[in-house]
């Protein structure tokens, strides 16, 4: 995003893939003519790799001439970066902040306007929108101190002890720690380029068991990856802004037929969410089946957040499922 910049300014969109994704993902948004975007608005970078490794810390083998790798994390997004020269070329095109979202969140409000007007306010170099956990349990990363007056930074849920993941503020009644990461990040610029510096130099991986192909089959094996947010740790500041789960937070972690996190279920959040939106701009719903099984969708054409409906809602009535263009 660039600043006092008059007139309009298109937003250029950096689009991270994997060496796995990386054509399949530009043939995906050539087919669809780059969803109403001029293709120069857009650049795709790849993420690295990294070798797959044992129990014992030997080499998995994919084949008998080639080592088993893997993508290194979203947080390969800085090294990425820096290694594509695309910093550089955010200087160039005059970008002093950056939003920084995970493509599997079906409610990002991208380049939020508020979310932007929030970290200029608050002079910071960092900042995050955070929702309250759902339950101690819940599959998400959420934000600590560590230790009296230090960074903030996130604990992953699978390295967070059950006892503290539990434990309780006995002060608000909530959960000791409850700001979940969503993966909605505010950068300033000259961040970034302190980050892929830091991490490059650090090393700092996290490790996770998979599945990963071999020559002998699928077997059990470790990959390293760094994550979006091991940045924090290098922000002498960071804000965090906690916005609605329902209306921000709709992740597809899972395929269709699971039980939750799944692009059926993402879809859902959407529509309801639009729903909500078409009745309190007045708008009226008739369904054919349940209506927590259905709703209705919004061009974001027509809203960005629900503003500016009044005029096409007040006193229509909709059948959901339905979409709403201009």
């Amino acid at each position: 995003m660039n600043e006092g910049s008059a007139g309009f300014v298109p937003i250029h969109w950096y689009i991270m893939t994997s060496p796995f994704t990386d054509d399949a993902t530009r043939k995906f948004f050539e087919s669809h003519k780059y969803f109403g975007l001029e293709a120069d608005q857009i650049t795709f970078f790849q993420q690295g790799t990294i070798p797959c490794i044992s129990k014992d810390g030997r080499f998995i083998m994919e084949t008998p001439y080639r080592v088993a790798k893997a993508p290194d994390g979203n947080g390969g997004v800085y090294s990425a970066l820096k290694s594509s020269r695309l910093l550089e070329d955010m200087a160039t095109r005059g970008v002093k902040y950056i939003d920084c979202y995970g493509v599997d969140n079906a409610l990002v409000r991208v380049a939020d306007p508020t979310f932007l007007g929030y970290f200029i306010d608050k002079g910071v170099s960092a900042a995050a929108k955070v929702v309250r956990k759902a339950y101690p349990q819940e599959k998400v990363g959420v934000f600590v101190r560590r230790g009296k007056g230090g960074p903030l930074s996130v604990v992953e849920y699978s390295e967070l002890d059950p006892s503290m993941a539990s434990a309780i503020n006995q002060e608000t009644g909530r959960l000791r720690f409850c700001w979940s990461n969503v993966c909605l990040h505010m950068f300033t610029l000259d961040f970034l380029n302190q980050v892929a510096n830091g991490l490059e130099k650090d090393s700092i991986y996290h490790v996770a068991e998979k599945k990963i192909p071999s020559i002998h089959g699928y077997t059990m094996g470790l990959k390293l990856e760094q994550f979006i947010f091991d940045a924090f740790s290098y922000a002498p500041s960071t804000a965090l802004f906690e916005v609605l789960r329902e209306e921000e937070f709709a992740p597809v972690k899972n395929a269709n037929g699971s039980n939750f996190d799944t692009p059926d279920s993402a879809r859902l959040l959407v529509l309801r969410l639009h729903t909500r939106w078409v009745v309190a701009a007045g708008g009226f719903l008739t369904h054919s089946v349940p209506l927590y099984a259905t709703g209705v969708e919004i061009s974001p054409l027509c809203s960005y957040a629900g503003e500016n409906l009044e005029a096409i809602c007040r006193g229509r009535t909709f059948h959901a499922p339905c979409e709403i263009t201009f």
